[in-house]
């Protein structure tokens, strides 16, 4: 990591990696439920922070308070905002385990939210309740993907920070388990197909509604994840655009351009690797869709 740009081959950890994705989506359902409806559901993203990723603070039956998976403690971690902190561990169990011990941390604070108890963007979307299969937990590489998160929020925030227009804030969506951040161009957008897994065609209604540009970081997608770009709709002669740097490509199934984050870490300027794809791909998202000056 003497870069800041810490290596971590998804091979390494996808099973601790697909345990804390479950887990997040007991912590991100909690944020969902005590927070006031926003466009594009952003009231239901995380927050990458310097210890892990967290809920922000939110009101509930008139406290305040915050949840985080602490990411360096190994810890669930509830806050509330008369100085009450209570905690959790992170380890090796079901998710079953893990959300019974959450809903207990809460209870014990006063957090009583309603939520659906199913994870969404999944197949199967087992019940939380009844997945009994152990998971593994790598505290090392968990502390890892951190480093990875930390540095990819920086460089999508000084990507941010270049737009004028309408843009979301550079934050993490636990259905999808990746950091994000989009720009529109201000127009409508034609609705959305669905058809997402588990995951109702009305979020994804609410969600593209807009004519948008939209860029991330994802722990798959390469031998170390990936940084992706992609825009909806796809405009005609998206997929053809000649982007940077070496190693960016355009990836069909999914309909968007990936660069894998091996490529940016060996990079000579890693945050310049990343602005050159994070730049180019949306100058030709903008192009192609002649989206206003």
């Amino acid at each position: 990591m003497s870069n800041g740009w810490p290596a971590l081959r998804v091979e390494d950890w996808t099973g601790t990696r697909d345990a804390l994705h479950l887990w997040s989506q007991v912590v991100g359902k909690v944020r969902m439920a005590c927070s006031p409806f926003q466009n594009h559901y952003w009231h239901s993203a995380l927050y990458v922070t310097a210890r892990g990723l967290s809920t922000s603070v939110f009101r509930f039956e008139g406290r305040s308070y915050d949840v985080e998976l602490d990411l360096l403690g190994h810890e669930l971690v509830v806050r509330t905002g008369d100085g009450t902190r209570r905690a959790e561990p992170l380890r090796a169990g079901s998710v079953a385990d893990f959300a019974a011990r959450a809903d207990a941390l809460f209870d014990g604070v006063g957090l009583r939210p309603v939520i659906t108890p199913v994870p969404n963007e999944v197949d199967p979307a087992v019940p939380f309740a009844k997945d009994h299969a152990e998971r593994e937990y790598d505290a090392g590489a968990v502390s890892l993907f951190l480093g990875q998160l930390q540095a990819a929020h920086e460089a999508l925030s000084v990507f941010r920070s270049g737009f004028d227009g309408k843009v979301s804030p550079v934050h993490f969506f636990w259905g999808s388990f990746d950091l994000a951040v989009t720009r529109f161009s201000g127009r409508p957008a034609p609705l959305h197909p669905g058809g997402v897994p588990n995951c109702p065609d009305e979020v994804m209604h609410e969600s593209y509604n807009a004519e948008l540009s939209s860029a991330g970081f994802w722990p798959g997608g390469g031998d170390e994840g990936a940084f992706y770009s992609y825009a909806y709709p796809e405009p005609a002669g998206f997929s053809a655009a000649d982007v940077g740097p070496a190693g960016a490509r355009w990836f069909a199934p999914g309909g968007q351009f990936l660069l894998p984050y091996e490529a940016v870490r060996t990079a000579d300027d890693p945050d310049a690797a990343v602005r050159e794809f994070l730049t180019g791909t949306f100058a030709a998202a903008a192009r192609t869709a002649d989206w206003p000056a």
